[in-house]
């Protein structure tokens, strides 16, 4: 099950990327020109055409870079960083280090938050506990700003060609992962090359060179640098175009710092909107609002503090006393930008630490739960867009949402025999009813897997994606088998006058609660991805099996009795049966896709 494709859904994000970078730059060079044009200005113009090729040539090659490099570690890690988070989130402080490492890995808060999301919904976590992490993540967020800090653009070709050999030669997955890891950093150091080639003519060109001392302005450069997040969608853009400005000289200490801050507070203002507008549950606009709040109230508390900043972040930076001048501060304030951002963030997360209850607090009185869209009889909770941009966290959704599928299933099969015992119609029809949110829930799940299967999988991404389109689809056949037959055979049995003996109504009793027991199991199985759970279900085929034919064969010896209504109840009673072995059968079906090939042949 691997895929060779381009992922359609990174391409989509990396076009997106570019045109709302080609928009903030086109309003930029506007504003250049309306300067340039000013009166009492008397600048040579640089060659417009050549700096726009330059700099939007490097911003496709940074951002499709860093793209490669982001997915190359997604894959190359898959399902252990779910793993991670959901296991070492267990105080605020090591939920702060798992969302920052996570976050460094998937280069995305944004997915992180989906990830904790799942989890709270899953009753796995606490919206408190949540917090911690989602601090966490803002540092994972800067370790982009620190590779960039480094000038390696001299020698980016180098890992380009390396990381091509190993993409397109190498056999096995994880080398071909490494080769997309190494590639992408070569082109993303290659691409800020090219945009800081493209703005040295800017270095003696007045107007902007105003420019970027206005935004030395801390409310100026902090608003800048939100606004243009905000249209890029991309903090690692914003800080990523303020390094490469520092590295040419153009752009002081101060106004990149100011850059920086501004792209925290864009970042976290475009996923709490994108939350808002699509996100499916009530936890995941929480979670964009504690998001929100800790970057833009800590953005306030070093407003009036940033000379401290500043000076923090050049004493913790290498120096080039050697040096002077421009030459110096294009040595200098790349890092030190880079090193302001990550204090911003750690210094921040350990002020606030402390106050997770309190933010959670806030995000609960902001944010009431979500009541069901009018007309809606059911919608999914766990199928998040953004997540699709993570394969690996993406499958997880859909088994939490699975998760859900099954719970109504089960719930529909635990109420038929009591509704059978007391002939209560009124039940029996809520049963029915309940398949149609199975059935709408099943279409939601599918078309997920759909977009997720147009770009480029795994092969244990694959195989995945495989078992949980054959769960579905198994799962979904169960809820028919229950809504369709046995609530039928319930019907009819009202209209029966005869009634079963008291042993055989035990031994119907435990044959259901048998099914019902493998079903559970199997939801489990598949929700978890718990082979155990699987195995359980595998072995109660003995079980199912001695019960299902002793019920028959009690039923075979009395098939000679003379009144129909009492051979009517036989037969209704050998049909229950029937169905409760098709149930199981698919329960084993479900339950089969998480265990290994070998033991999942076995019958």
């Amino acid at each position: 099950m691997r895929s060779t494709q381009p992922e359609h859904n990174s391409a989509h994000s990396i076009r997106s990327h570019l045109v709302r970078t080609g928009l903030a730059v086109v309003l930029l060079m506007i504003a250049f020109y309306v300067f340039a044009a000013g009166p009492g200005v008397a600048a040579e113009s640089p060659d417009w055409l050549q700096l726009c090729l330059g700099l939007f040539g490097g911003l496709a090659l940074f951002l499709g870079g860093l793209q490669m490099l982001s997915e190359g570690m997604k894959k190359a890690a898959g399902q252990t960083l779910t793993t991670v988070l959901a296991r070492l989130t267990t105080n605020r402080f090591m939920g702060a280090a798992t969302g920052a490492f996570v976050t460094g890995i998937l280069n995305s808060s944004t997915v992180t938050t989906l990830l904790v999301v799942g989890f709270i919904s899953g009753g796995m976590m606490t919206l408190t506990q949540s917090v911690g992490v989602i601090m966490g993540a803002n540092i994972g967020s800067t370790v982009t700003a620190q590779l960039l800090a480094f000038n390696l653009s001299a020698y980016s070709l180098g890992p380009v060609a390396i990381g091509f050999f190993m993409l397109f030669t190498a056999k096995q997955e994880k080398v071909k992962y490494y080769g997309m890891m190494i590639m992408g950093i070569g082109l993303v150091f290659y691409g800020m090359g090219l945009m800081s080639d493209a703005m040295v003519p800017l270095r003696s060109y007045p107007p902007f060179l105003e420019i970027l001392e206005g935004l030395e302005r801390p409310l100026a450069g902090i608003l800048a640098g939100a606004l243009f997040t905000a249209i890029v969608q991309s903090s690692a853009a914003t800080v990523g175009i303020a390094i490469a400005m520092a590295s040419e000289g153009l752009l002081a200490l101060p106004a990149g710092i100011a850059l920086a801050l501004g792209a925290n507070i864009g970042t976290a203002v475009t996923t709490a909107l994108m939350g808002i507008l699509s996100a499916k549950s009530t936890e995941a606009v929480r979670a964009s609002v504690v998001h929100v709040a800790f970057n833009i109230i800590g953005t306030l508390i070093w407003l009036p503090l940033i000379w401290l900043l500043i000076d923090m972040a050049v004493w913790i930076s290498p120096s080039s006393p050697e040096l002077d001048g421009v030459a110096r501060a294009a040595a200098d304030v790349p890092r030190q930008i880079a090193n302001a951002n990550t204090l911003f963030n750690v210094i921040n997360t350990l002020l606030f630490i402390g106050f997770t209850g309190w933010f959670a607090k806030l995000a609960e009185r902001l944010v009431a739960e979500r009541a069901p869209a009018a007309g809606v009889i059911v919608e999914p909770e766990f199928l998040e867009e953004a997540a699709l941009a993570a394969p690996s966290v993406a499958l997880q959704q859909v088994r939490m949402e699975l998760g859900r599928v099954g719970a109504i299933t089960l719930g529909m099969l635990e109420d038929v025999v009591p509704a059978l015992r007391d002939q209560d119609m009124g039940r029996l029809e809520d049963i029915a009813r309940r398949d149609d949110e199975v059935d709408i829930l099943e279409a939601e799940i599918l078309n997920y897997l759909g977009k997720l299967r147009r770009g480029s999988l795994t092969e244990q991404e694959g195989f995945e994606f495989q078992g949980l389109m054959t769960a579905t689809d198994n799962l979904e056949s169960l809820a028919d088998v229950i809504e369709t037959d046995i609530v039928a055979l319930a019907r009819k049995a009202a209209g029966v006058q005869s009634a079963p003996g008291e042993e055989t109504r035990r031994m119907l009793r435990e044959l259901h609660i048998t099914v019902t027991k493998s079903v559970e199991l199997a939801v489990q199985a598949v929700r978890d991805n718990d082979q155990r759970a699987a195995e359980s279900v595998m072995m109660m085929k003995d079980t199912l099996r001695e019960q299902s034919e002793q019920l028959l064969q009690r039923k075979a010896t009395r098939l000679t009795a003379d009144d129909p209504d009492y051979l009517n109840l036989i037969r209704l009673e050998m049909s229950f049966v029937d169905q409760m072995r098709r149930i199981y059968t698919l329960a084993k079906r479900i339950a089969r896709v998480v265990l290994p090939p070998l033991l999942a042949q076995r019958d």
